[in-house]
This record gives C-alpha cells, sequence and structure tokens, in this order.
C-alpha cells in the first residue's frame, strides 16, 4: 500500500520556508542571515497562493523564501567564517575584561578574514554578466565616495570607493565611451558605452552630508562590501583590455623619492610621493601609462551582412555620429574657474578628447595656468569676469552638456556669461508615449532637426540631379547630328495631327472639388474602429485600461500646456508704449 502523504507536506506549502524556520535550519542570528543574503543574491519571493504557502495560515504575512535557495546557502563556506568571527569576538572581549592586553593584542593580529572573489565568479559566470549588472554597484560606490569618516562608514571603505571610482572613470576617459550626460537636483547622470552594453550611473553633488535617520548604514555597507570587490574585478579586466597599467600610473610621473628620502627617510619619502601621484591619478586631467603602445587602426571593408540597406545605413550613420562625438573637444584646451564643480567637467571634458586645466592654488594636478595663450574656452559661473583675454570664449558649464548631448559644438553666444541659459533638455527621454508632454524647446529643437535633415536630403538630390542632367547633355550632343535629318518629317506629321485636333474640339467639363484630407481621416476613422472590434474579449479589459491611461495622459499634457502659455503671457516683458509728444 502506497503511504499517504499528509496535508502541506508537498506543493507550494513544501517549496517555501519562513525567514524563523530559515535561520534555525543555517543557525545563523539575523544580522548574519541578512548578511550571507545579501553577499549570496538571495531575496524573499511571493507564493502564488500564500495560504497554502503558509500551511494554512493567512491572517498575518510572513517572509518567505525558496527551500531550495536556503539548501543552496546551506554549503556556503562563507558560514563558517561568521562563526569563527563570533568566537573571535567572545575571546577578545574576555580578554579585554580581564586586562591581558597581550592576548587581546595577538587575538587582534589573527582576526579571521573572509573574501568574497569565488562569490563573484558565482554570481557573474562571464564579464559581460557583471557589466550588465553594474549600474547599482557605480551608484553606491559613487555615493560612498562622498562620505565623511564615520564609525558607520569606516576609513578604509570610503578611501577604496573613491580610488575605484576614479579607475573607472579613467577608463571611460580612456576609451571614449561617454554618450549622454545631465545635470539634475539629485546629481549628474553619466551613460557609457562598456563593451557593448549601456551603462547609465549618478554621481551626487558634492555637498554637506548630513546622515538621515531612516536608513539602516550597516546593511548599506554590505551591499557596498560586495560591489567594491565586483568592481575591483571589472576595473582590472577593462584595464588589461585597454592595455593600461593596473593600478593605473600616469605616463610621464617617475617614481623616485631621494630627495624627500634624504631630509625625511626612505620610509617617509616613498610614502608622499605614492600620495601626490595618487593626488594626480584622481585629478583625471592626465593620461594614464600604458603596457603596449596602441597601433595604427587600419580601415576595414565595409561587407554587408544583411540585406536591408535602410538598417544598414542607419547603422553607419550612428557609428559616424558616435566617432565624431568621441573627438568633440579635439584641439581644445579648456580653463575652469573656482566657482565650477571640477571633477565632473574634467571627467567631461577629457571623455570628448580636450584638455583641461585649473588654478594651481584650487586643487593639485593642474598642467597650465590661465594664462596660457592656447586656452580656447573659459568656463565660468559668474556675472562677469575681470580682465578677460581676447581669442577665447567665456562660457558656462552647461555649454559642455548640451554640446554633449547634441553631439556637436553650439554657438557659444548663447551661453555666454551672464546670458539667461537655454533650457536643459534631457537626453534619456528617447521614446515618448502618446499624451506625453513635450516641452515647447523640446519641438523647436526637433524641428529644427528634421529642418536640417531635409535640407541635406534636398542637397543631395541636387547633386544627383546635376549629374544626371551632365549624363544627359552629353547624350543629346552626340545625337544632335543623327536626329537632323530626321527633323523634317516630324514637323510634318506634327502640322497634320494639329490639324485634326482643331476639327474635332472637346470642351473641358468642370471638376468636383474633393476634400482629400477630410477623406483620408474618414478612413482612419474607420478602419481604427474595426480594429478596435477585433481585441479578442480576454484583451478588451487590457485595452481599455490602456486607453483610460492614455486619455489620463492627454488631459495631463493638455494642462501643462495651458499653464505654459499662460506662465509665457505673464512672464513675457510687453513692450513700452511711446508717449506723445506735448504740443
Amino acid at each position: 500500500m502506497v503511504p499517504r502523504k499528509k496535508k502541506y507536506e508537498t506543493g507550494e506549502a513544501a517549496a517555501f520556508l519562513t525567514r524563523k524556520q530559515a535561520m534555525a535550519k543555517l543557525q545563523l542570528n539575523l544580522k548574519d542571515f541578512r548578511r550571507l543574503c545579501i553577499l549570496k543574491g538571495v531575496f524573499p519571493r511571493e507564493p502564488k497562493n500564500r495560504r497554502r504557502a503558509q500551511k494554512g495560515n493567512a491572517s498575518t504575512v510572513k517572509t518567505l523564501y525558496l527551500e531550495k535557495d536556503i539548501r543552496f546557502l546551506l554549503h556556503e563556506p562563507i558560514v563558517w567564517k561568521f562563526r569563527d568571527f563570533k568566537v573571535f569576538l567572545k575571546k577578545l572581549k574576555k580578554a579585554q575584561e580581564k586586562k591581558n592586553w597581550g592576548q587581546a593584542k595577538r587575538l587582534q593580529s589573527n582576526k579571521p578574514k573572509y573574501s568574497l572573489d569565488h562569490i563573484v565568479r558565482e554570481r557573474y559566470p562571464t564579464f559581460v554578466d557583471a557589466i550588465r549588472d553594474l549600474e547599482d554597484c557605480l551608484c553606491l560606490c559613487f555615493l560612498y565616495s562622498t562620505f565623511p569618516r564615520t564609525n558607520k562608514t569606516p576609513v578604509e571603505m570610503v578611501e577604496l570607493c573613491r580610488r575605484l571610482t576614479v579607475e573607472f572613470m579613467h577608463y571611460v576617459i580612456e576609451a571614449r565611451a561617454l554618450r549622454k550626460v545631465f545635470c539634475s537636483i539629485k546629481g549628474y547622470y553619466f551613460q557609457a558605452d562598456v563593451k557593448g552594453q549601456t551603462v547609465t550611473w549618478i554621481v551626487p553633488h558634492n555637498f554637506g552630508y548630513r546622515a538621515p535617520a531612516q536608513v539602516d548604514m550597516r546593511l548599506m555597507s554590505v551591499f557596498t562590501e560586495f560591489y567594491t570587490t565586483m568592481l575591483g574585478f571589472v576595473n582590472f579586466r577593462l584595464f588589461n583590455s585597454m592595455n593600461l597599467t593596473y593600478p593605473p600610473k600616469l605616463q610621464g610621473l617617475q617614481m623616485t623619492g631621494t630627495s624627500q628620502g634624504k631630509n625625511k627617510g626612505e620610509g617617509e619619502g616613498e610614502g608622499s610621493t605614492r600620495v601626490q601621484e595618487e593626488e594626480r591619478v584622481f585629478a583625471l586631467n592626465q593620461s594614464l601609462h600604458r603596457t603596449v603602445l596602441p597601433e595604427e587602426t587600419v580601415e576595414m571593408d565595409n561587407i554587408p551582412i544583411t540585406d536591408d540597406n535602410a538598417s544598414m545605413e542607419a547603422a553607419r550613420k550612428e557609428a559616424e555620429a558616435v566617432e565624431a562625438q568621441t573627438k568633440l573637444f579635439k584641439g581644445l584646451k579648456f580653463f575652469l574657474g573656482r566657482e565650477v564643480p571640477r571633477e565632473p567637467l574634467v571627467f567631461m571634458i577629457r571623455s570628448m578628447g580636450g584638455e583641461v586645466s585649473w588654478d594651481a592654488t584650487v586643487a593639485p594636478g593642474s598642467t597650465y595656468q590661465e594664462s596660457d595663450e592656447r586656452i580656447t574656452h573659459h568656463i565660468a559661473d559668474r556675472n562677469q569676469i575681470p580682465d578677460k583675454k581676447l581669442g577665447r570664449f567665456y562660457v558656462q558649464p552647461q555649454w559642455i552638456f548640451d554640446s554633449i548631448n547634441r553631439r556637436s559644438k553650439l554657438n557659444e553666444k548663447h551661453y555666454a556669461i551672464g546670458e539667461t541659459l537655454p533650457p536643459h533638455l534631457s537626453p534619456f527621454i528617447a521614446d515618448r508615449r502618446v499624451g506625453d508632454y513635450v516641452p515647447p524647446e523640446e519641438k523647436n529643437l526637433a524641428e529644427q532637426d528634421n529642418a536640417e535633415k531635409q535640407d541635406n536630403e534636398a542637397d543631395e538630390g541636387e547633386n544627383e540631379e546635376e549629374s544626371e542632367e551632365d549624363e544627359e547633355e552629353g547624350g543629346e550632343e552626340s545625337g544632335e547630328e543623327v536626329g537632323g535629318e530626321e527633323s523634317g518629317e516630324e514637323e510634318e506629321e506634327e502640322s497634320g495631327e494639329e490639324k485634326e485636333n482643331e476639327a474635332e474640339e472637346v470642351k473641358v467639363g468642370t471638376k468636383e472639388k474633393v476634400d482629400r484630407k477630410a477623406e483620408k481621416q474618414l478612413q482612419e476613422t474607420e478602419e481604427y474602429r474595426l480594429r478596435e472590434m477585433m481585441v479578442p474579449r480576454k484583451h478588451r479589459g487590457l485595452y481599455k485600461s490602456m486607453m483610460k491611461n492614455r486619455k489620463r495622459r492627454i488631459n495631463e499634457s493638455k494642462n501643462l500646456e495651458r499653464k505654459r502659455e499662460k506662465w509665457d503671457k505673464d512672464n513675457t516683458p510687453q513692450p513700452k508704449k511711446a508717449k506723445k509728444a506735448k504740443l
């Protein structure tokens, strides 16, 4: 006889475990269990039927984990490191309470350590998988690099995040991978093309830090611990792919500390030289040392892979636009004022091929001073600058952002010192839904782009027509001699045909006027109504919801347009009325 299975022993009830059951199975407390789940990428799941998953108890909502995920955590070697660390803390506390300082010092030197390398290789089997998951990693590391050194944010973690983020920015500069930038109230948004994958991250503004009370910083530190390990792997691989020395070193810097070593000793001299080199590396305005010099790129033949000429032409134009964007500031030299944000501007200018420097008293790493005559652009954010020099443009920082997003150097007069800046539009809104609000400035830019495209197409069409006309003229000249003999006979035939047409004259009838636009609109409305009728019954609810949301977006868009028109009307300066002269 087959043994009968009891209720809640199979199916969805056996596939899930509560957090309390998982902690008991792993023999870990809540702190270590959270740490282990974050490092291994295990997270709670939502069952299809919560009553069955909770074994009939639906009165409370419990945190549920898959049973196979908990079984997967049972064999993790880092769990034993957690237990060793707990034993270490007990021994250290006991030695300190007994004032046995020798044993406490010995225990501190033998503190158990663990490595997360095997977890990174396990979670990201290929390098592309790590790059796809790089956005959260970069956002958190850039955030931690701006934190002060407190007990909740240790010194080692802040310095490590700062070093890793600077290394990643150096790679983007050397690879010319930056594509889009945007400045908002949250910070600076950057988008780069890393090994064919689009990576977007945000760098917060460098303001005063205030620890939020509602955020558990210890829990965030666990994420940061894993992401720093992952970013170290990614940076090492990216630098090797570009033949760059890792850790990064500057191209022309010599590692010698002899002059300082004579006065302060060799150790102090080497340490101060290393600090100077790190400061210059963090400045981002000099090229890095390469293990192998780059060879000259050979132009390859373009062999079409598919028969779709339109897509091939679009891909070719996009590649040409990206290539032109990477050389946008090539040959230009920039100088930054004291009041502008230095690091994001240096990062953007260097990524586009330009050279940049600042006053030596502001920060280390400057390569030339303000008096240099080769400077082409002076970036400043103040109303007026005394002692302006001829031959250079004085522009505001937004010119850098908008030029990169438009992939062309914009007119500097619209961004001059003291001018009212044009609106800073986000480049990340590529495709809008039907009914979304579009600012009038964005509409004007789109119209300008379309006009430029039409002008280019018209110029190309005129060039083709001129070449065809030249060919036809050459053919006519060659055929004039042959056609001269037959011209007399053709004239006689034409005169006979004209006489016949005069005899049989037909009057022109009146044409009925038809509104083509109204007919086309009526036809489109009828086709749309028929398509609505063909929607299956099971999809009609979804379709109605989509149409309802579209109608709501259209109403919101119209409301925003009315508000914008009212604001423009109220803020537009009205012309002064001319006073009548008194007689």
